[in-house]
């Protein structure tokens, strides 16, 4: 039995693993379920571990599921998770949660790779009328970028402190939502990020009059 409720595991195997930035990697296996963009996976090495959870990065079409981690070296899980090969078994659950996207002329806010329940969403069909704030330390940081930009040109907002040219905003989300005028109360505002940036993003949110109940957010541990 695993520590995280009574949550069922599956064996599945993996099917590809792929280094996408320093200590950054999509890990892919077979899609068995049926998933709304946004939910998530619960996944462990050995169906006793306790299990993490992660988004779903893959389109709700597509065969596989994919996940996106980065190493977190002090931690048991993905360090080990990078070095898994193809033919590994894993321990999945079925997908759950409700951080679920619309058809509506949202923002999405995402640091790091928090992004990747956003990339479900654009996968699926879900990008006409987005705004995706995207928050990251370097231009490796900003995964997936060149998709996004494709489709969602203009729309798309990279914000870093570090990157010093036109392409960025010049400062973390934080500072952009202080300073845009864009802001509406007529629009959702997903937020996915760790538990400090979500908080952060809702304050400055309800401080500029958008009402909390339309602050979706989804925190990554």
């Amino acid at each position: 039995m695993n520590t995280l409720g009574k949550i069922s595991l599956f064996k599945t195997t993996v099917e590809e693993v792929k280094e996408i930035s320093k200590d950054v990697f999509v890990l892919s296996f077979l899609r068995t379920e049926e998933f709304i963009p946004g939910q998530m996976l619960a996944l462990a090495l050995k169906p006793d571990n306790q299990p993490r959870l992660y988004s779903i990065a893959s389109g709700k079409e597509d065969e596989q599921y994919q996940i996106l981690f980065n190493i977190q070296h002090q931690g048991y899980l993905t360090p080990r998770l990078s070095k898994v090969k193809v033919g590994d078994e894993l321990f999945i659950s079925k997908p759950f949660g409700s951080f679920y996207g619309s058809m509506e002329a949202d923002w999405w806010i995402a640091a790091g790779t928090g992004m990747a329940p956003f990339l479900s969403m654009l996968k699926s069909g879900m990008a006409e009328k987005k705004t995706l704030i995207h928050g990251g330390r370097d231009k490796a940081s900003f995964y997936f970028s060149d998709v996004f930009k494709n489709i969602l040109k203009e729309k798309y907002i990279p914000c870093s402190s570090f990157e010093k040219t036109d392409d960025y905003f010049q400062g973390r989300i934080t500072s952009f939502l202080k300073k845009t005028k864009e802001l509406s109360r007529e629009r959702n505002y997903f937020v996915c990020g760790s538990s400090e940036f979500v908080v952060d993003v809702r304050d400055i949110l309800i401080q500029r009059g958008i009402p909390y109940q339309q602050i979706i957010a989804e925190i990554y541990f």
